[in-house]
């Protein structure tokens, strides 16, 4: 085999130790949503009805951060990108950000379904919801690891507080008001009214939702978080 042949194998093989666990993160990722495609399908075969297929769509938007957040944190590292390129892909992300967590909300459907077994239906919503979820908590994390590099860690811990709230009320803002994360590019006047108003007067459904669920994100994030750490607490040597 030529040396240079050698060498290019050679550096494959170290860029995917380095990167080792960012890969196994995408492709547990990827088998995962393969999977819940596979269920779809599956239901949608048996049951000759369609309505299932609106959960691959909210997986594929849950998508759309999680791969903008892969974007954002290789270009973070390289100094000239980082205040040209970041901004434009941070902005996109945190619109799409409340995609992945809103998955969960489909869990309400569970009482709708019909033409499948309920047990089946139960199991193609949970893989669903905690694929979504798994999507967003590393898409948070990685911008979370951005900030706090950028701009040190109160910040960064203050961004993953308002980026959980935020989110949460753009979880209700789809769910209930029904708006999608392009209403803020292709009509933002209407977006900026409607919010303004629900700020004017909001509904004690409203406050609700958006506090519970972003203590619900906060929590799952902060556990998940102290999980990623636990091994970098070594015990004390007696």
């Amino acid at each position: 085999m030529p040396q240079v042949c050698k060498i290019m194998i050679q550096k494959i093989i170290d860029l995917f130790k380095h990167h080792r666990y960012k890969i196994a993160v995408f492709g547990l990722m990827a088998f995962s949503s393969a999977i819940c495609v596979t269920l779809v399908a599956a239901r949608v075969e048996y049951s000759d009805t369609t309505g299932s297929l609106g959960l691959v769509w909210n997986l594929f938007l849950a998508w759309i951060p999680f791969v903008l957040a892969y974007f954002s944190y290789a270009f973070s590292w390289k100094k000239p990108l980082l205040y040209f390129v970041l901004p434009i892909a941070a902005f996109l992300w945190l619109i799409f950000f409340p995609n992945a967590p809103y998955i969960l909300t489909d869990l309400q459907h569970l009482n709708k379904a019909s033409g499948a077994p309920l047990w089946y239906d139960v199991i193609v919503m949970v893989w669903f919801s905690w694929t979504g979820l798994l999507l967003g908590l590393v898409s948070l994390y990685l911008m979370h690891d951005i900030v706090q590099r950028t701009f040190g860690r109160w910040l960064g811990w203050a961004f993953v507080f308002i980026v959980s709230g935020l989110s949460s009320f753009g979880v209700y803002l789809g769910r209930f008001v029904r708006f999608n994360s392009w209403d803020l590019l292709n009509d933002p006047k209407e977006v900026a009214f409607t919010v303004l108003g629900l700020a004017i007067d909001p509904s004690r459904r409203m406050i609700a939702f958006t506090v519970l669920f972003a203590v619900f994100y906060l929590f799952v994030y902060l556990t998940l978080y102290s999980f990623a750490h636990l091994v970098q607490e070594r015990p004390y040597a007696k």
